[in-house]
């Protein structure tokens, strides 16, 4: 008799059954499908938010095969491609400018399936169709708009502090101050250290009658300037993306001054790169409380000296014409907690602190606003012809009351958490810290991604087969086991990228075949094995308990040896190499499980309860 622990039997089928359930949506495939949301940020919840555009393409007779909400979006399922597009138009013409319209694709699966929080696994561009941008940043211009910066900064401090200058000249590298006395070299030093305390001063020899003040930033200050700038991109592509509402979107640093947006399920590539060339800024206007608003917006005249916006509700305010700061003025905006209330806080340079510090003293317990302004360029219909024209869209984002006298550096308050983070996103996402550059551009076709998924599993199915063959042929019984632990191998690797939400690609096929090639090896091992000690005299039972403990070792050793390749893949690869060694990595570890664990629950099960057994089939 050959025992096995009956935890570890019934770990290996309860585990079996979850990685069932887990794989169980990839088994209905995709449609072409739309995704909705909502620009205003709010999301959509429950069947009523669904309603309406059901009913809507049902008037247009437009056939689709389901409609739900996912993730706070609307997700309406069609038949076809011809059908998803038509959709689009008869939505987009339904309400303008209000809903974000992605066309993307949506899984087949039941309700039901959705219900309990299953999801298919995310799939690649090569496998999906989307589109690729490749960004380059201009870093040295990040660079350059730092010291532009700061010899404003030092004109402004300069007049301030009454000290004389003949000019104030900015390079690639450096800022140059020459000033008329050199006696007030050693004040204006201190004067232009308060504008910024990281930068690096110093009188430059040789000036005699004049002082000369050069300001150079460190090897670190570059590279922290350079790296705030892609970050600060980032985050302004971020928020540009969201606005397609594709809930897959991915945008990430790539090497030292490159950024890489994939849209996976997108196709129109004029709109995404619309979206994204689209430029963004803010303004601080303080609020007209003496005016009637509501009646402004009915009669469509703002009182004298204000202009009439709406908030992000709807609710109309009137704002004095005068601006205190706008965008460019910005340096930087992060959320944080003051007093145990959510806030912004905002910095903003020289001149900006100057001008918002008159204002602030000047207009204590009044309200000031900060409006989100907009430009793109959209493709609209004018007399028959479409043209395309610049559109710019102004909110008031926000609108809270000056508490206190302050300069360059303050609070916004009186927001929740959420709205918080979402203007501190804003406000640094109202323009692009450094120039960027398309340097690639590709568009993947949804035909193009299905022949690789097609090729890719007709790939893994053939792949399969011969070896299921081979292993029959050779190890009869025992071979039928091994392929119904591979089966079990693949069908864990497709639960565990559904469940972590890793995305499939081409080489992440590459990477499944590779991982059921490899995992017969295990099962070869341990059969070895048992043929080795069957020759050597042993008996059919103790040859399985043996074949399984002797083998275990070299298996170990043969896995952990290729996880390492395939974690520091993973860590240093870009791209389609990450795809193969995500996969690869996952594929090592549902191996040692059902090589070890299930082959030997198996084979227990059918042959380890015999207590007169003459041969094994192997």
């Amino acid at each position: 008799m050959n025992r096995y622990p009956l935890w570890k039997s019934l770990l290996f089928a309860v585990t079996m059954l979850i990685a069932l359930l887990l794989a169980l949506p990839n088994v209905f495939g995709e449609a072409p499908a739309l995704q909705l949301s909502r620009k205003d940020g709010e999301l959509f919840e429950g069947a009523d938010a669904v309603q309406p555009f059901a009913d809507l393409l049902t008037r247009e007779k437009v056939t689709f095969d389901d409609a739900h909400t996912a993730d706070g979006r609307v997700v309406i399922r069609f038949p076809d491609v011809p059908t998803q597009l038509r959709a689009r138009d008869v939505l987009e013409a339904s309400a303008p400018g209000r809903y974000a319209i992605a066309t993307t694709f949506a899984s087949r699966a039941p309700a039901w399936v959705r219900a309990i929080g299953l999801k298919p696994m995310s799939l690649g561009l090569d496998l999906r169709g989307g589109i690729y941008i490749m960004y380059e940043v201009d870093v040295d211009g990040a660079v350059r708009q730092t010291l532009q910066r700061l010899e404003r900064d030092y004109r402004t401090k300069l007049r301030d502090e009454r000290i004389q200058y003949v000019s104030v000249d900015s390079t690639a590298t450096s800022v140059t101050v020459t000033l008329r006395d050199a006696a007030q070299l050693e004040a204006a030093r201190a004067a232009l250290q308060e504008v910024d305390t990281e930068v690096t001063i110093s009188a430059v020899p040789g000036a005699t009658d004049v002082g000369v003040l050069r300001t150079t930033l460190t090897d670190e200050q570059v590279a922290a300037r350079q790296d705030f700038a892609i970050q600060q991109n980032i985050t302004a592509l971020s928020n540009r993306v969201n606005a397609l509402g594709v809930s897959e979107a991915s945008v990430q640093r790539q090497g030292v001054n490159r950024i890489a947006v994939q849209l996976p399920g997108v196709q129109d590539a004029s709109e995404v790169i619309r979206l994204l060339g689209k430029t963004a800024t803010l303004e601080f206007r303080l609020v007209d409380t003496t005016g009637n608003p509501v009646e402004a917006q009915q009669t469509g005249r703002a009182p004298l000296g204000t202009r009439l916006y709406r908030e992000r509700n709807g609710q109309p305010v009137l704002l004095k014409r005068d601006v205190i700061a706008t965008g460019d003025q910005l340096t930087d905006a992060t959320s944080s907690l003051s007093e145990g209330e959510p806030a912004v806080n905002v910095r903003l340079d020289a001149r900006g602190g100057e001008e918002m510090l008159r204002t602030t003293r000047e207009n204590l317990g009044r309200p000031m606003a900060v409006v989100f302004i907009e430009r793109e360029r959209q493709q609209r219909e004018v007399n028959g012809q479409k043209q395309v024209v610049d559109v710019t869209t102004e909110e008031v984002i926000s609108v809270a009351t000056i508490r206190g006298v302050f300069s360059n550096q303050f609070q916004i308050t009186g927001l929740t958490v959420r709205e918080g983070q979402e203007l501190a996103k804003l406000l640094r996402a109202g323009a692009l810290a450094a120039p960027v550059y398309i340097v690639e551009q590709r568009l993947i076709g949804p035909s193009l991604g299905q022949d690789n998924i097609d090729q890719g599993v007709q790939a893994l199915l053939w792949g399969c087969v011969a070896l299921f063959v081979w292993m029959i042929v050779y190890y009869r019984w025992f071979g039928l086991v091994a392929n119904a632990v591979l089966l079990c191998n693949v069908v864990l690797i497709a639960a565990m990228l559904s469940l972590f939400g890793a995305a499939l690609t081409l080489p992440g096929i590459a990477g499944i075949v590779l991982t059921v090639g490899m995992a017969v090896d295990a099962n070869i091992l341990i059969y070895e094995r048992m043929r080795e000690e069957l020759r050597i005299g042993n008996s059919p039972q103790g040859a399985i308990k043996a074949g399984f403990e002797k083998a275990f070792s070299a298996i170990l050793d043969a896995n952990i040896t290729t996880f390492i390749a395939g974690l520091v893949l993973f860590l240093f690869g870009t791209g389609p190499i990450k795809g193969f060694a995500i996969t690869l990595c996952i594929g090592i570890g549902t191996t040692m499980f059902t090589a070890v664990v299930g082959s030997r629950a198996i084979i227990t099960l059918i042959w380890g309860g015999r207590a007169r057994l003459a041969a094994l089939p192997v």
